[in-house]
């Protein structure tokens, strides 16, 4: 692994790594925290369990392997708490383990030795989701006399119906689901194609580069067809971004 540059960060985000390899876990929290996370390395789930119970982390790395309760049935009981990144990395890489972590509640399976610059990212694309869901609603300011709200675009019924200003419904896929949830919780910024990769739980590195151009397009399709304007932009060289 190679160190990466730290990255400035008004309010870093808290990740804890469950790992039982000590020198591993100490080597990963030492890249994490040179690339700007508050991070903190756990040897087992009892641990976590304490840690995030005084102070609930953003972001979850778990190992698999575990000694007690292992990786998947952490993950299990992470998802069930509410909104948080899970990280699955495990040694095996067979098809049926990534489903059934995926299944379990990971949002991402990474086959170690991990990258640390491609975790990083991971990291980073999970904690701003998590963060979009979590934020405060905006107190609403009174109407202006002889005037509405204005109407938003918002993911409804689990972030499985898309629904535009004019109160049209548009029904989701796995795929769009986790593409719109990363780009409408990026608030008009725009995301890389790796980071929307990554999203929908690929690996850029492996992915065909026409995967997500595929997926934008059908959308794009399925949009149109149900009287939708969809404001997704494809930001050339970079990827794309959600701006009405």
């Amino acid at each position: 692994m190679n160190a990466i540059e730290p990255t400035e960060a008004a309010a870093p985000l808290r990740v804890y790594l469950v790992e039982d390899d000590d020198d591993l876990r100490e080597d990963i929290v030492l890249l994490l925290g040179n690339a700007g996370f508050d991070v903190r390395g756990l040897p087992d789930a009892p641990a976590f369990y304490k840690a995030h119970a005084l102070a609930p982390c953003e972001v979850a790395v778990l190992d698999i392997g575990l000694s007690g309760e292992d990786g998947l049935s952490l993950a299990a009981q992470l998802r069930a708490t509410g909104p948080i990144g899970i990280v699955m990395a495990s040694a095996r890489g067979a098809v049926e383990e990534r489903i059934e972590a995926l299944r379990r509640g990971a949002d991402v399976y990474m086959v170690k030795p991990v990258h640390i610059e491609e975790l990083s990212a991971t990291i980073r694309m999970l904690g701003s989701r998590v963060r979009a869901v979590m934020q405060p609603p905006l107190v609403a300011r009174p109407p202006v006399a002889g005037t509405a709200p204005a109407p938003v675009w918002r993911l409804a019924e689990g972030d499985w119906v898309l629904c535009d200003p004019t109160g049209l419904h548009l029904k989701l896929t796995t795929n769009e689901r986790a593409l719109l949830s990363s780009l409408m919780g990026a608030g008009g910024r725009v995301l890389s194609r790796d980071d929307l990769l990554l999203g929908m739980g690929g690996n850029p590195r492996d992915a065909d580069p026409k995967r997500l151009d595929v997926i934008v397009s059908r959308l794009r399709r399925k949009a149109r067809q149900a009287g939708m304007r969809l404001p997704l932009h494809a930001v050339r060289g970079t990827g794309y971004q959600f701006a009405p």
